[in-house]
């Protein structure tokens, strides 16, 4: 298996850090971004969004990083990051969902921002944009908080895909300035995750504030 990736992205990491957890070897392909390695023809033929990561596997090539993620797990047939009951299963689906739909969407406007933006010489924030997205991340980290109370994991008992979906976005959480101190349970949740060694592994590329 071949995977074409960004490895400083949370959508990589959560993607390497799922790699790491099942113990599969996979080559790693990185993709350089920075340069539009992305919007060359070699790699649009595998991704027509000309987005990463890609999976290639004996000829099936897979994009989208949550279908990569349940794809690797299926392959070891492993029951505790992707459960084969079906409600179990349908609650981790359920948190990968949302976080598609809502909490990454908040995050990563907020990381552009901030972070991003000023990595690559791109102005400043757009404050209107910030705001916006602020609203959004205090809306569904609510949630998240809620539900987390009494809880180690999203799901069951142990680490599942679901936590790794939604962790990645907290991997640049200091870089971002997330208003993160009225969700405790957020970061009590988070410090559980940044302890387990395929995240370590997978986060080792982070890239650190700029001065």
């Amino acid at each position: 298996m071949k995977l074409h990736v960004a490895p400083p992205s949370p959508r990589a990491i959560k993607v390497l850090a799922t790699m790491n957890h099942l113990g599969i070897d996979v080559d790693v392909e990185p993709l350089d971004l920075l340069n539009g390695e992305n919007m060359r023809p070699a790699f649009a033929a595998l991704n027509p969004n000309r987005l990463m990561p890609v999976l290639e596997d004996d000829g099936f090539v897979l994009w989208e990083s949550n279908a990569i993620m349940q794809y690797l797990a299926s392959k070891r047939a492993d029951q505790s990051l992707w459960p084969s009951d079906p409600r179990k299963q349908a609650d981790v689906s359920r948190w990968q969902c949302w976080e598609l739909a809502h909490w990454g969407r908040a995050c990563s406007t907020i990381l552009f921002e901030r972070f991003v933006k000023r990595l690559f010489g791109q102005g400043d924030p757009n404050p209107a944009e910030v705001e916006r997205a602020e609203q959004e991340f205090h809306r569904f980290a609510q949630v998240l908080n809620d539900h987390l109370k009494g809880r180690d994991w999203l799901v069951g008992q142990g680490i599942t895909l679901a936590d790794m979906t939604v962790g990645a976005w907290m991997t640049y959480a200091a870089q971002a300035h997330y208003p993160l101190e009225p969700f405790p349970e957020i970061t009590r949740w988070y410090e559980r995750l940044e302890a387990v060694p395929a995240w370590k592994k997978a986060t080792a590329s982070l890239i650190p504030m700029p001065a």
